[in-house]
């Protein structure tokens, strides 16, 4: 596990945080900018001299009751920024060169090779950061982190800097690095697609305060939180693979308590896959459509309502627990009046889109 227990001041705010991260996977710290963040991130690094505790699977590297607190440079982590931060005068090799160099041979656990076939920078070894595109820079500068073996990787917003295309670039890389690299990741981030695509552990910050801690998937559920008023809100969802429809361009994926068919995917029957369903893209009725263009039509439960303004978040059960899935939908407050929508409910949601994530 990760375990920090950290406070620290600020002008605007003060930083007062207990955590318990899982050791593997990414956990992503999520808020609104200013709510402390990247103070936090900085913090586990030992960058920002917060009071408290900080200890990595029984390792202390900080400890103020017992006077020990371990810098920056004999903490190991890997540490990637905004901006790559590349050495402008070497080439791709020689920057990872660098990386490595910081890391005694016998305590390197990452080979360079596999750092280099992991984000994919093989043809890239030869070139100077100022040829790269902002995409290619930043895979670099995420494996120049590798290269140094560490075992907390913390990412401070990497795709902030980047336009639309060269961020759908990076991403597979980032989820390849998540499946593949038994490594334990904190992830900074305002962009809630990001976290729908990498988090396993979310961590939502408000005003330097833990807000809600937990599995991303059961996080996104709940309608009593801030990311339910986000026009992104939505579920998360992992599922299987069942069968695919050639002759319809279709894939149909089994989730707990019943199972939704999206446009074709390039996955085998079985194979596990993960899967957005935002609120926005499901719609309500009293009773199952006759004809309708809409293929998933699902029988669920209505177990909350949560209002804002003219628009209504609903909390829907598929299934029966402990086999049951949470949909969300968001629907117009004059629409939930008309349909006299109280919870226990029993209603077909209508769900006009799911998106593979990654």
């Amino acid at each position: 596990m990760i375990e920090a227990r950290l406070t620290l001041a600020r002008r605007d705010f003060t930083l007062d945080v207990a955590l318990a991260l899982p050791s593997r996977g990414v956990s992503a710290l999520f808020g609104p900018s200013g709510c402390g963040k990247t103070t936090l991130l900085r913090a586990l690094a030992g960058l920002e001299r917060a009071a408290g505790r900080v200890v990595l699977d029984g390792e202390v590297w900080q400890d103020d009751p017992a006077s020990v607190f371990m810098p920056t440079h004999q903490r190991p982590i890997g540490y990637v920024i905004q901006e790559a931060a590349l050495f402008p005068h070497l080439d791709v090799r020689r920057n990872l060169d660098y990386g490595q160099r910081r890391i005694a041979p016998t305590e390197r656990r990452i080979a360079l090779d596999q750092a280099v076939d992991l984000l994919g920078i093989g043809a890239l070894m030869d070139r100077r950061p100022a040829t790269l595109s902002g995409g290619e820079r930043q895979r670099v500068a995420i494996a120049r982190a590798l290269a140094t073996s560490p075992r907390l990787l913390l990412m401070d917003e990497p795709l902030a800097a980047l336009d639309a295309a060269r961020k759908a670039e990076i991403l597979p890389y980032l989820e390849r690095l998540h499946r593949e690299m038994a490594l334990p990741i904190v992830y900074v981030t305002h962009a809630l697609d990001e976290v729908a695509r990498l988090a396993d552990h979310l961590v939502l910050l408000q005003a330097g305060r833990v807000l809600a801690e937990g599995a991303a998937t059961a996080l996104f559920a709940r309608t009593d939180l801030p990311l339910g008023r986000q026009d992104e809100a939505g579920v998360v969802l992992e599922a299987v693979v069942v069968e695919h429809d050639v002759p319809y361009g279709l894939t149909r994926i089994a989730v707990p308590g019943g199972s939704l068919w999206l446009g074709a995917i390039d996955r085998p029957p079985g194979a596990a896959v993960r899967v957005r369903v935002l609120a926005r893209d499901v719609s309500m009725a009293r009773e199952a459509p006759q004809h309708s263009s809409i293929l998933n039509v699902l029988p669920v439960i209505l177990e909350r309502l949560d209002g804002e303004g003219n628009t209504v978040l609903l909390r829907l059960r598929l299934g029966e627990a402990p086999a049951a899935t949470t949909l969300l939908a968001r629907i117009t407050r004059r629409s939930a009046e008309v349909l006299g929508l109280h919870p226990g409910d029993h209603l077909h949601a209508q769900v006009k889109g799911v998106a593979l994530m990654g």
